[in-house]
């Protein structure tokens, strides 16, 4: 039988000695690493267990909050007018600057008043002839009046010379209508501001032949002061609504759509007379002084709505109310710094703070962050003055 050379028995050898010192290395390292250090060991576990974890607490406390409702809102102009041209005519002139705050009467343009000057001319020609044709017809029926008293005169001639005097009447009532349109439409061609407000951006230019039938105006003036917010609520906040609008009118503030910036401070001035049935919403609109314009009409903005005031409310910071399995609980510190869990009820919110109706009262003490490695049972170390020492004396316990 032929043998292995010596050689390969050798190098069996050595690959199972180097896995044997491998394997040892490995335990040596794991042992160095894992095992705690005599008269140490005891002393490092008993410390982890006692370091506090450090939190934020706040305290319970009696406020009067205020029960807000917020809803995505339009700023929308109380009057808003598409200026359009009453007579046909070329543009003459543009009296306004795009942007202008004008008020009711100012001159903003004019149409070419020549022809209808004329107009006037011609109406006031023929209404002094229908008044001096009137003035002979009653001459003339004077006349056969006396003739007819006197006998040289028949009744006839005196009835046709009081007829011809009621027709003089009627046409000079006539001229004098034709000649106060005339006037109207002479007036008509200065375009004046129809309310007070600014003007946006001109839509004729100047030259232009315009009409009265034009669909396009020449401009819009909008009511910037005061403006108006239309916004919607759910109709679940009716009830509050419907209450607190028969007390008074209701506070509303304005901020920006991302609820950062405070813009404005009004008053609710309607509820919709109806919900919308396919969002459940119901629309309300808000009046602002808006003196110094922050609100602009088509504006995306939110609106906070105080509907009451719920005096005496226990309240707590919102951070503290943590939601679980079973519901909203809190974590309430106990003596020795330990906390426990308490299933709560809450109401409103407002300005970061929530209203407890159940599980918290006034005076307690409860986690506000650092919820997340509590059980109860645990010791915590506020992050006060007092917090940080204990908690520094926990880190060198731990060491």
């Amino acid at each position: 039988m032929d043998r292995a050379p010596s050689g390969s028995s050798s190098s069996a050898k050595s690959i199972y000695l180097l896995g044997i010192c491998a394997l040892a290395a490995a335990g040596s390292a794991a042992a160095y690493f894992y095992w705690p250090e005599p008269g140490l060991s005891k002393t490092r576990a008993s410390a982890v267990e006692r370091a506090p974890v450090p939190v934020q607490t706040a305290t319970a406390s009696i406020k009067d909050l205020p029960v807000v409702r917020s809803g995505l809102g339009i700023v929308s102009p109380l009057t808003a007018v598409d200026v359009k041209v009453r007579v046909d005519g070329q543009l003459q002139h543009i009296a306004f600057t795009e942007g202008q705050d004008v008020n009711a009467g100012d001159i903003l343009a004019t149409i070419d008043p020549r022809p209808y000057a004329a107009a006037v001319a011609q109406a006031q020609a023929d209404y002094d002839k229908e008044l001096a044709q009137l003035a002979q017809a009653k001459i003339d029926e004077a006349r056969a009046q006396r003739l007819t008293t006197t006998g040289s005169g028949t009744t006839q001639a005196a009835q046709t010379a009081a007829a011809q005097v009621q027709v003089m009447d009627a046409t000079a009532a006539s001229g004098k209508a034709a000649l106060d349109t005339a006037k109207l439409n002479l007036e008509f061609a200065t375009i004046t501001a129809p309310i007070s407000g600014r003007v946006g951006l001109r839509q004729q230019q100047q030259g232009s032949i315009l009409r009265a039938t034009d669909a396009t105006g020449v401009v819009t003036v909008t009511q910037m002061r005061p403006i108006a917010l239309e916004f919607t609520l759910t109709q679940d906040d009716l009830p509050d609504l419907i209450a607190g609008q028969a007390k008074g009118q209701l506070n509303v503030s304005a901020y920006s759509r991302d609820d950062a910036k405070h813009l404005a401070d009004g008053k609710l001035s309607a509820i919709d007379s109806q919900v919308d049935s396919s969002t459940g919403m119901v629309k309300l609109k808000a009046v602002f002084a808006n003196d110094d314009l922050t609100l602009w009409p088509g504006e995306l903005v939110t609106a906070n709505i105080t509907l009451r005031t719920d005096p005496n409310s226990t309240v707590v910071p919102s951070s503290a109310i943590q939601n679980g399995q079973t519901g909203a609980y809190v974590f309430l510190v106990r003596p020795g710094n330990k906390v426990i869990t308490s299933s709560v009820t809450t109401g409103s919110a407002y300005a970061g703070l929530t209203a407890v109706t159940q599980g918290v009262s006034s005076g307690e003490t409860v986690v506000t962050s650092g919820q997340s490695r509590l059980v109860d049972g645990t010791v915590i170390a506020t992050q006060g003055a007092d917090g940080k020492k204990l908690a520094a004396a926990g880190e060198e316990a731990a060491q």
